[in-house]
């Protein structure tokens, strides 16, 4: 299987399935705090990472790279939390958004929530300020493990993100979470399936296994 069909597999879950599977299987990648500008923004795709630190003297940059993320992949950045200094404005959401990017991860705050909003570029942060980064912040590393609400995040790593927050699928367990969360899925739809055809919550988990998929979680 190709890592775009994983992707797209990852992008018909939704954050809750695939945090649930994550619990079963005893993963972490809950990217705790980084919520959606807009509850409707839907995001998946691989992370492109980038880490920052406090300025030097003088200044280094605030990155240049956005012109290197391919379409499709997820902007990753890493400013610890800081939510006195924006990693993120207006030109890179314009720019982000007319190459096909899918959108923005902070932890952090960005700025120019306004124009997101209108074009529908999703970003999800940990919160929004008009304080420039420029001359406070720097680029310390790209392309290397960074830590989101508490998860570590690999360039590579698989990120989808919808109304409830972030979640993180790492590589390397990319086809076990995926098939935990789809089987959580298809069991929860049939669930729902049965509710609305008349049987109460009680007997619809019994008739479609919850119980039994509930204790197979760790």
């Amino acid at each position: 299987m190709s890592t775009d069909e994983r992707v797209q597999r990852a992008s018909r879950l939704d954050t809750t399935a695939l945090s649930d599977a994550m619990d079963r299987l005893g993963i972490a990648g809950q990217c705790l705090g980084i919520k959606p500008l807009d509850p409707r923004f839907r995001l998946t795709g691989r992370a492109f990472t980038i880490l920052y630190g406090p300025a030097g003297s003088p200044p280094g940059t605030v990155g240049d790279y956005i012109d290197d993320v391919p379409p499709g992949g997820v902007v990753v950045l890493d400013n610890g939390g800081r939510e006195n200094a924006t990693v993120w404005g207006d030109i890179l959401t314009m720019v982000a958004h007319s190459r096909g990017i899918s959108g923005t991860v902070i932890d952090g705050a960005c700025r120019d929530v306004a124009l997101s909003l209108e074009l529908g570029y999703p970003i999800f942060s940990r919160s929004y300020s008009m304080r420039t980064g420029k001359d406070r912040i720097q680029v310390e590393a790209m392309h290397g493990p960074v830590n989101i609400g508490e998860a570590r995040v690999n360039a590579g790593d698989i990120l989808r993100g919808d109304a409830d927050g972030v979640i993180v699928i790492p590589r390397e367990h990319e086809d076990a979470i995926l098939a935990a969360a789809e089987e959580i899925d298809a069991v929860e739809q049939r669930i729902r399936e049965a509710v609305k055809g008349g049987l109460s919550l009680r007997e619809a988990r019994t008739q479609h296994g919850y119980h039994h998929l509930q204790s197979r979680k760790k």
